[in-house]
């Protein structure tokens, strides 16, 4: 396939070479943005397969999706430690390390998940990466983008619609107790007052009242559903299989049941389609899908990630939060269902975030401490032995920050040379590909090494329990597992629907390996406790609850949105 460099060499010698500090955005609004054309000619898309959003924006058929080429292709996984609050920069090392691949001469995509808008307005204020390690356009990603959550949204909703109809129907009610869905609606917003309500208020043709709620749309499993599906055929079977309830008689009652699959299907007929964008650098990337990963799958569509390793020799993509949630379930279901393997990882570390884990507050994370990074190093320590439990030898990603001193840098560099893992620092914020150049080589010559030999950690033909206890014991370092009375139950359910056979996807808080958000570092003597199970037949996987997790957010005390405009010629403001 054809393959055009983004830049020439002489650019790249003076390619952004800032004298002040910038925000993302405005990094993001002063760089020049290729017609979205130019970068499907260079990864050897056509015009003709283009279905074009705006300027800077497109859709990729699937018929672009070459099993031959995939196998010949690399995986790329980029995860990361244990975060704080505000995250460590995975996307931010995803697409530098693009960046940086075909800075040496590699042919490199990166191939990410769609920001949620919740997140956006809420404590991020954007996640297409940051400095000169951005996805662009910018401000069209994080707002709205291709209308892929809107169309998740609508089809989630249609089937509330329809179950609600159902019930009120006297001529085609299938006998569904309201009390037992497990259905709910949702929207891409952090909003927790519509987290618990009751609808069906007014009257005999207002509906038949019940206790409902919203979900987060990331946190929806048509969300989860369209990232692991393989086909229009495959979706629609999916979505059939959806698990809306029960009857009165303790039956089960699925979407097909309520002729839902076909009219989902059709609205999210666009939304199946991979979308084209590009890197700061000119280089193509793919984003598709946003489900979270404390409480789904957190990775990037099945057909996303085939349709760049068809067009690409080296993919890079990303598992959200900690690599004890994206990564594990990255490994374990959708390697799984897509029958693909990564073949190199990236584990990415800051020096605050390790500052954290060692006990330094909020307020501390920006000062130099050695000590606690000594201390908090034991984070790091624990999820490289877990990469290795999958058979892969991690990279270290360090994501530089001006604050790190070079005391911590080499402190944290000579650990991990002692645990015979290399760790690089990168400067992919502030330099861009050329800052990722380093990590880059480093990454091919893992590859190549041959030290790499994906495996997964569990069959999914052993039970439920010991699926949970598995990854409990192995990845979290937990003692042991205990059910709640509610989970115990889950579980007699789960062998009575047929579910036994499923990965299971764990939802437990990202801020520590255990189920308690307080235990930071690398907690040990303790047990997790499951208190209940939700059923995503759907999506083909079961999740153990493990401790109060919530599938829809709220703002924090003081929202990024506040601080965001739009003026009279259009610019946006406060996105970054």
């Amino acid at each position: 396939m054809r393959w055009t460099p983004a830049q020439t060499v002489e650019e790249e010698k003076t390619f952004h070479l800032p004298s002040t500090i910038q925000s993302d955005i405005a990094i993001a609004q002063a760089a020049r943005i290729s017609h979205i054309k130019e970068i499907a000619a260079r990864a050897g898309i056509s015009n003709d397969d283009l279905e074009y959003y705006g300027k800077y924006k497109a859709k990729l058929p699937l018929k672009l999706i070459d099993e031959n080429k995939i196998s010949q292709s690399k995986l790329i996984l980029v995860t990361a430690i244990s975060p704080t609050p505000a995250g460590e920069g995975k996307t931010t090392i995803s697409v530098g390390l693009a960046d940086g691949l075909n800075r040496i001469g590699k042919k490199a995509m990166a191939v990410l998940r769609e920001p949620s808008l919740g997140p956006v307005f809420g404590m991020k204020g954007g996640a297409t990466g940051g400095g000169y390690s951005q996805l662009v356009p910018m401000e069209d990603i994080n707002l709205h983008f291709t209308g892929d959550f809107n169309a998740v949204e609508k089809a989630n909703n249609l089937l509330a619609a329809l179950i609600d109809n159902n019930i009120q129907s006297k001529t085609r009610n299938l006998g569904i107790d309201p009390r037992t869905i497990t259905w709910k609606r949702v929207m891409d917003m952090n909003d927790r007052a519509l987290r618990h309500i009751v609808i069906g208020l007014g009257g005999t043709a207002d509906g038949i009242p019940r206790s409902d709620g919203f979900n987060i749309t990331p946190a929806s499993e048509v969300m989860a559903i369209l990232c692991l599906s393989k086909s229009i055929d495959d979706l629609k079977a999916r979505l059939g299989n959806i698990l809306v309830g029960f009857t009165a008689k303790e039956e089960p009652v699925y979407a097909r049941q309520l002729n839902a699959a076909g009219a989902m299907a059709l609205l999210l007929k666009d939304a199946i389609k991979p979308n084209l964008v590009q890197t700061l650098e000119g280089n193509p990337a793919i984003l598709h899908g946003g489900p979270f990963a404390n409480i789904a799958q957190g990775t990037n569509s099945i057909l996303a990630t085939r349709m760049g390793l068809s067009l690409s020799d080296y993919v890079v993509t990303e598992a959200g939060f900690g690599a004890d949630l994206g990564s594990e379930k990255f490994m374990n279901i959708k390697c799984g269902y897509a029958g693909l393997q990564p073949h190199a990882i990236i584990l990415v570390a800051t020096i605050r975030a390790l500052r954290h884990h060692g006990g330094a507050k909020k307020a501390a994370y920006n000062t130099p401490d050695l000590e606690k990074v000594k201390s908090g190093f034991e984070n790091l320590e624990k999820h490289i032995e877990n990469c290795r439990k999958f058979g892969l030898t991690p990279v270290v990603a360090i994501n530089h920050f001006e604050t790190d001193s070079e005391e911590e840098i080499k402190f944290v560099q000579t650990q991990c040379e002692r645990l015979g893992v290399k760790a690089i620092l990168c400067k992919g914020w502030s330099l861009g590909g050329d800052g990722m150049k380093e990590i880059a080589e480093a990454v091919v010559e893992n590859i190549e090494s041959g030290v790499n030999q994906f495996k997964a950690l569990y069959d999914w033909k052993i039970p439920v329990e010991d699926k949970i206890r598995t990854i409990a014991r192995e990845i979290y370092g937990a003692d042991d597992v205990e059910y709640s009375p509610k989970a115990r139950v889950g579980l007699e359910l789960i062998k009575k629907l047929g579910f036994d056979s499923l990965p299971v996807c764990m939802a437990k808080t990202q801020k520590s390996f255990s189920d308690n958000e307080t235990k930071i570092g690398r907690p040990r003597n303790f047990i997790v406790t499951v208190r209940e199970f939700e059923y995503a037949a759907g999506a083909g996987f079961v999740i153990p609850i493990l401790g109060d997790m919530m599938r829809m957010p709220g703002l924090p005390p003081t929202p990024v949105a506040e601080g965001m405009d739009i003026d009279s010629e259009g610019k946006i403001s406060g996105l970054s």
